[in-house]
């Protein structure tokens, strides 16, 4: 998958625009209640799946501080109350874009 040809932050939504001329719109907290990464989704473990922390949200967990490229193939966003860890691929993020109202 390909890089979005636009990714911006408008108000408090997200706005991915694709290669293919696909535009998504959603809201910031959707992204980030989406968060692929270990302590929020957990992760496969030895013997068993390790659970995710249990997440206590605020206001701050849901206002964006910034966002960075992760080589060719993701993004990366840090959240106000310090949580930046989640590495969104093109393909995740497609898929969750597509599959939120």
């Amino acid at each position: 998958m390909q890089a979005p040809a636009d990714l911006q932050v408008i108000g408090a939504e997200l706005a991915i625009r694709w290669g293919d001329g696909t535009e998504h719109y959603f809201s910031l907290e959707k992204f980030r209640r989406h968060c692929p990464c270990a302590a929020c989704c957990g992760e496969p473990g030895l013997t068993r799946p390790i659970p995710g922390v249990e997440t206590r949200w605020t206001a701050d967990s849901f206002r964006l501080r910034g966002m960075q490229t992760v080589g060719g193939y993701a993004v990366q966003p840090t959240w106000e109350d310090g949580h930046g860890t989640g590495i969104y691929s093109w393909d995740y993020l497609r898929k969750i874009a597509e599959a939120l109202p």
